[in-house]
């Protein structure tokens, strides 16, 4: 088997304790997720043992508060997490798995005690399941412009409306949901943490899916919902700073699970033209072949010193939104280019179901929308620069 870690860039922001992170949580994946995740996949679910088990080798509860039995961890663990749990070649694992991560800061962040100390512990431990709502059939990107609202009444707020591709929405216990407390635009918006059992809250599973199979997806529904105001995340009206600081984590998360993800295809595509043979030669002895791995490992590569940086950046606030929003893109560019190119090598073998680059081709699209789709990225790395 191709050694695809011989690949990877040494990097200065790593040291002996992350490399031994990475080792634990490899052995975790492949003991506990790789060998099941095409069943998964094809049951369209995750089991729900997956979280208790994710939790007895501290990934659940990495980079949280020890006070809310948390494990320590910077920054650069977080993307060695992301990027082991990508090696299955199955999106959604991590996608559902680790929904806590974009979920829970708001709430750490700017939450109540009271909020704090009854709803992280147990989504830790992974007994409970917490979802971010802030996606709208109407909206998508556009956060400014959501529409479902939510008024006051006395002690409580009156929600109504509709969220839709909510990752881990049938699952969840609470959404900390996005709604609109105030006039149009960025200051009326509020994050308000809503039981899912709460009256009036309805769901629907969305099966039909490109990818993510194994990772439950949902429209939510909010019919008069009352919640109480105590359930306010932050100050009312002020819902969008916590929003925007979750992005950091969130897409870089998915950059290094795009890096890694495009390491697997390399890596399942040398290993097929190592034993294919054509024209009487090995595939891998042919010019072409080698230079579309060349010019993998070099966008990987360049990826990775990107995604490096920028992690670094993060760690010491010094995190440009520009960059941020350009390495999503680039990673997602990488991904879908190295997808497209490991099919091209490996043929009608990676065309059918079961193969890890056939799941990971299929997942391009989520990636390059999900997060912060490529255009309004670009946009948005333009207006920074003051364009």
């Amino acid at each position: 088997m191709f050694d695809i870690d011989s690949t990877r860039l040494p990097s200065p922001f790593f040291c002996d304790e992350h490399q031994q992170w990475r080792q634990q949580l490899r052995r975790f994946v492949e003991r506990e997720i790789s060998p099941y995740v095409n069943d998964w996949d094809e049951a369209c679910t995750l089991p729900d043992g997956l979280w208790p088990r994710a939790a007895s080798v501290g990934l659940l509860q990495l980079g949280y508060p020890e006070q809310y039995g948390g494990v320590p961890g910077d920054i650069f663990h977080l993307i060695v997490a992301a990027e082991e749990l990508a090696r299955c070649g199955a999106g959604g694992v991590y996608a559902s798995l680790m929904v806590h991560g974009i979920a829970l800061p708001p709430l750490l962040h700017y939450g109540s005690p009271e909020l704090k100390d009854e709803i992280i512990p147990p989504v830790l431990r992974g007994e409970k399941h917490i979802s971010l709502a802030i996606t709208e059939p109407s909206g998508g990107s556009d956060v400014a412009n959501l529409r479902c609202w939510a008024k006051r009444d006395g002690s409580d707020f009156i929600v109504s409306g509709e969220k839709t591709f909510i990752t881990g929405g049938m699952r969840a216990d609470w959404f900390t949901t996005a709604v609109r407390t105030g006039g149009e635009g960025f200051g009326g918006i509020s994050l308000l943490l809503i039981p899912a059992n709460t009256p009036g809250v309805t769901r629907q599973a969305l099966t039909r899916k490109q990818g993510w199979w194994c990772s439950d997806t949902a429209s939510i529904f909010f019919d008069s919902v009352r919640v109480p105001a105590s359930h306010l995340v932050g100050s009312e009206n002020q819902g969008f700073l916590p929003i925007v600081h979750n992005f950091n984590q969130e897409r870089l998360g998915i950059a290094a699970s795009c890096v890694e993800s495009s390491r697997v295809c390399l890596q399942e595509a040398i290993e097929w033209a190592q034993q294919r043979e054509t024209f009487g030669k090995r595939l891998a002895n042919h010019q072409v072949i080698r230079h579309k791995f060349a010019q993998m490992l070099q966008r990987i590569n360049a990826t990775q010193a990107y995604l490096d940086l920028c992690a670094w950046a993060e760690q010491q606030g010094q995190l440009k939104v520009a960059d941020l929003a350009l390495l999503k893109v680039q990673a997602t560019e990488t991904l879908e280019y190295c997808a497209r190119e490991a099919m091209q090598v490996i043929g009608g073998a990676s065309y059918m179901r079961g193969s890890r680059t056939e799941r990971i081709y299929r997942e391009v699209r989520v990636n390059a929308i999900g997060g912060g789709s490529e255009e309004i990225l670009r946009d948005l790395a333009s207006r920074q620069m003051g364009i």
